[in-house]
């Protein structure tokens, strides 16, 4: 995998600290394999400015004062979290460079129109995070706290719907209730490596995962990227299938003008390219990824998505087809 960037974490000193916590702080949830949300709610207006001789004094009581330094106490554990885990191994970006994802209009246009932007992370163990060490750590809680540091006054939303274990025929049968029902404007579909261990037919997966995105888009159009197999000596052990099964989502991202997460080369980019470790972004079972490893998936899937929605919001004209890609 390409690597990232190191968090930028300046956003911290933009805004008051409750007012910041509640914009970035992940909300704290059992990790567990069912759907949770994080969610930051909006920031509330600004009041009228009082005429002179109605100026009021605050009051704020011992309670309130406690609860103030509990919020910045958490504002600077989150800061501080956000960049130890790439103290020991930077997050890089990869030498290749990345072109954009692709035309991300729903959440882009939400964004500058200043609506709720609500993102659905659907996948398996790795979208619902074992391996990390707390659910802080698991991937849609890092993307959801980078993108509230970029979008300082958005209301954002990440869903985690990962069920540990599935493939697209038991993603299938939820598509309904935990994507389509709740009417997201970005699905992140994050398939095909429980496929790969379990010897299915990365063809079979891959029809099932364009109707899926047929059902999705006819629903009403969100935004999807598909992130495809993780690199993993697990995984590695199936090289051929894997391969076939990161073609074939390539090519369905393609066919439907989606965009793609080229997990799969961007791991292997970790340790090939950068000469990292296996070990510092893979845990002992061989599979799954650690904090770092997905720390640096979500900030690097972030980037594209910010670098998407960027070039909308500047009036940039990016072929929905145009997917991303790292020459490796």
């Amino acid at each position: 995998m390409s690597s990232l960037r190191p968090f930028c974490l300046t956003a911290w000193l933009a805004a008051p600290a409750a007012a910041v916590l509640l914009l970035l702080a992940p909300a704290s949830h059992a990790q567990t394999q069912a759907a949770q949300a994080t969610q930051a709610p909006a920031q509330s207006a600004d009041p009228a400015p009082a005429s002179p001789s109605q100026t009021t004094v605050a009051v704020t009581s011992p309670e309130q004062r406690g609860i103030t330094a509990r919020a910045i106490d958490k504002v600077k554990q989150v800061a501080k979290s956000a960049g130890d885990v790439f103290n020991r191994v930077p997050c890089l970006p990869s030498k290749g460079g990345s072109k954009a994802m692709g035309s991300l209009l729903h959440v882009a246009s939400k964004l500058v129109a200043g609506q709720p932007v609500l993102i659905v992370a659907f996948g398996s163990s790795s979208t619902a995070g074992f391996g990390a060490s707390s659910p802080e750590f698991n991937y849609p809680n890092r993307l959801a706290a980078q993108l509230r540091r970029h979008y300082p006054t958005a209301d954002i939303t990440v869903v985690n719907a990962g069920v540990g274990g599935e493939d697209a025929p038991e993603m299938m049968k939820r598509l309904q209730t935990q994507v389509i029902d709740v009417h997201p404007d970005l699905v992140i579909w994050q398939v095909g490596t429980n496929a790969v261990l379990r010897n299915l037919d990365p063809g079979d997966t891959a029809k099932l995962v364009e109707d899926g995105i047929s059902r999705i888009q006819a629903a009403g159009g969100a935004d999807i990227v598909l992130v495809d197999p993780q690199y993993s000596p697990a995984v590695n052990q199936r090289g051929e299938s894997a391969g076939k099964m990161v073609k074939l989502l390539g090519k369905v991202a393609e066919l439907r003008h989606v965009g793609i997460f080229p997990r799969f080369e961007v791991m292997r980019d970790w340790h090939e390219n950068q000469s990292i470790p296996v070990e510092s972004f893979v845990i002992a079972d061989g599979l799954h990824m650690n904090d770092w490893g997905y720390a640096c998936f979500a900030q690097l899937l972030g980037d594209d998505i910010i670098r998407s929605v960027g070039q909308i919001k500047l009036g940039v004209n990016v072929p929905a087809d145009v997917r991303t890609y790292r020459p490796m």
